[in-house]
């Protein structure tokens, strides 16, 4: 697994330190004040190794999926679904299996944006609210739309507050143009009203949880006021019985309005002891839900991490901060994109996971402490988050012919009661800024990560393009010749070499690499200088190392990504002779070289032909590193995406 990051300071309460004992009369007392203060011990999670295991940590992001526009929300129920929609009113319904996730149905649920998608608690229901005035339920096991009601208000956030197992579904939803709480029953009629109105608020409400233990939801509104109310039949949805203050002055809920900032994301845990609020001001406050009392507040704000880059803290290089504080401030500017910053708990309430510039940060909040950061080395800025935990629910019969039709011989891994310790897969799905894309975070490693592996189930690679391409994007093709293909194969005199490219990380390295292959610019070329356990070389029309040019003649700038490092054997990158002097000449990795980080720009991975590689590297060369015996390309093939 991947090295985890030393625990940050507890910063946010002083329980860990007695201070010096009162001075009594004397000099024994004298010397028993002078000597250090004792420390009490760190608070321990009993069974914390075991919560963690199940919990993903893999350091980069398994596989992701499309959709056709930015994503803006995402949920997971109990029932082994996922739920995605997109900032163009799609909605995606996703199955969960074994290992990975499958699509299974598309509705076009809105005109205009999703505004709320709501999972009720047993996983059956599904509420959507846009901006097109229309409220959708859907089943969720049935994947079927089940109601609409179309209302006079612009319907915001929404949340299912009925128990699990009742007769019919009841629906909270917010209004953006007042701040009324309207409840829906699941079965309404299309011009019916609704059944209660709440207005405890006094401006529209932004986000709502339901902390079923109480039962009770929490909501909270525009201007930072956070409000309880009572979620029961016979409740009259006023304040609840089970809180454990009289008054709103003896507890933190105003917090928000005392820091003047807004809710980004509400999260209570399963067992309704605890609420966590992101915010604007890039803080994660975690409440004792019952008490109303602050608990801990995280700080994630962009001053704190520039003082931790400065001190070098953050094992990032300038370059690389550099780039992520530009997101970051570029996010601060988008509202749409910080209302998806949200929070969420895992199954036990004692770990909190959030996005932040660095990474996704797993926080155990019982003892304080930061476990682990997943995707640190990416180049996503992750926003929304959903989180997988459990076994899922798999027919054996199913699985079988699913995989048999995918082609895959070796036995299934399918869950059941005999093997539920060995079928858990937890996931974590995130939302990323300004993406058309959702990531799946698990504990197995990604296909490039694994030599020689370039697919899955389907055959496809880490970033699944499972949407066709817009008009926009095949115009921009079409004009570039094709340029931005993503594979290519090299036909050498000692067999073949199928390289992976990433053009969305490096376009203009990819397109002029790509067009020399397309002109025919290598064929012929030799491998002219090769070094055991370092490198092989080539692309150079002269032979020796001093020749080539880019496409556009001369040469042209790196382009670093911090996602792409010479991390492992058989990276691509491009030979220079100093910064930004790239043209043609390129080589291929034989052993890892982060010296090489920042310096070469690394396009590609080769995903078969690993042999042929290191069979140029075997052979044997003169002082000048060069092969006695030339080694050439004779053609590229360009496979088109």
């Amino acid at each position: 697994g991947a090295k985890r990051p030393p625990p940050p300071e507890d910063d946010s309460d002083s329980e860990d330190d007695f201070g010096p004992m009162p001075a009594a009369p004397g000099a024994a007392a004298a010397a028993e004040a002078a000597a250090p203060a004792k420390k009490r011990k760190r608070r321990k999670l009993q069974h914390e190794a075991t919560y963690l295991a199940a919990l993903p940590e893999g350091e980069y992001y398994e596989k992701s999926y499309m959709h056709r526009d930015v994503l803006s929300h995402v949920v997971v129920t109990p029932t082994d679904f996922i739920i995605t929609a997109s900032m163009d009113g799609h909605v995606k319904f996703w199955r969960k299996w074994t290992e990975g996730i499958e699509f299974v149905k598309h509705f076009f649920s809105h005109l205009g944006h999703v505004h709320a998608l709501a999972a009720s608690t047993d996983g059956t229901m599904l509420a959507t609210t846009g901006a097109d005035k229309l409220i959708k339920f859907y089943d969720v096991a049935g994947f079927d739309m089940t109601n609409m009601i179309t209302v006079d208000f612009t319907p915001g956030a929404a949340l299912w507050i009925h128990a699990a197992g009742a007769p019919e579904g009841r629906c909270a939803v917010a209004s953006m143009d007042d701040p009324a709480i309207r409840i829906y029953g699941s079965e309404t009629a299309t011009d019916a009203g609704p059944l209660a109105t709440l207005e405890m608020h006094a401006a529209p409400v932004t986000h709502m949880a339901l902390a079923p233990a109480l039962p009770a939801a929490v909501s909270v509104d525009g201007r930072g006021c956070i409000e309880y109310w009572d979620t029961s039949l016979n409740g009259g949805y006023g304040a609840p019985a089970g809180v454990a203050f009289g008054s709103k002055f003896d507890t933190d809920l105003y917090d928000l309005v005392k820091a003047k900032t807004t809710a980004c994301g509400l999260a209570v845990c399963p067992q309704s002891r605890s609420f966590a609020i992101t915010a604007a001001d890039r803080k994660v406050r975690v409440f004792d839900l019952r008490k109303g009392k602050l608990r801990r507040t995280y700080d994630e704000s962009l001053e704190v991490f520039n003082r931790a880059q400065a001190a070098g803290k953050l094992g990032l290089d300038s370059m690389d901060w550099g780039k992520r504080g530009a997101t970051e401030r570029e996010l601060a500017g988008n509202t749409a994109a910080m209302s998806m910053c949200n929070c969420v708990f895992d199954a036990t309430g004692h770990f909190l996971l959030y996005a932040t510039p660095i990474g996704i940060k797993v926080v155990n909040v019982t003892t304080n402490r930061l476990c682990r950061i997943l995707g640190k080395p990416e180049a996503e800025r992750f926003t929304a988050l959903a989180l997988y935990q459990g076994v899922p629910k798999v027919d054996v019969q199913l699985e079988l012919a699913r995989r048999a039709a995918a082609g895959i011989t070796e036995p299934a891994k399918v869950a059941g009661e005999g093997n539920k310790e060995t079928g858990e897969d937890p996931t974590l799905v995130a939302c990323s800024f300004k993406r058309r894309r959702f990531y799946l975070f698990t504990n197995r490693v990604p296909l490039e990560a694994e030599e020689g592996n370039t697919g899955d189930l389907g055959g496809r690679a880490r970033d699944v393009l499972n949407e066709k391409p817009t008009a926009a994007e095949r115009v921009t093709v079409d004009t570039r010749g094709g340029a931005l293909a993503s594979e290519v194969c090299l036909r050498t005199t000692l067999g073949d070499i199928t390289m992976r490219l990433y053009p969305e990380e490096c376009p203009k390295t990819v397109e002029n690499f790509v067009t020399h292959c397309r002109n025919g610019y290598y064929d012929g070329i030799t491998f002219h200088r090769v070094i055991k356990g370092f490198m092989v070389q080539t692309g150079d029309p002269r032979g020796d190392g001093t020749g080539g040019e880019s496409i556009w003649g001369g040469e042209f700038e790196d382009e670093f990504h911090r996602a792409l490092k010479h991390d492992r054997p058989f990276t691509v990158s491009m030979a220079n002779a100093g910064p930004n002097t790239n043209g043609s000449q390129f080589f291929i990795t034989t052993a890892a070289t982060p010296f090489l980080d920042n310096k070469h720009t690394v396009f590609g991975r080769v995903v078969r032909g690993m042999e042929t590689v290191k069979s140029i590297e075997g052979r044997s060369t003169n002082e000048d590193d060069k092969p006695f015996d030339d080694i050439k390309i004779m053609n590229v093939d360009v496979m088109a995406d």
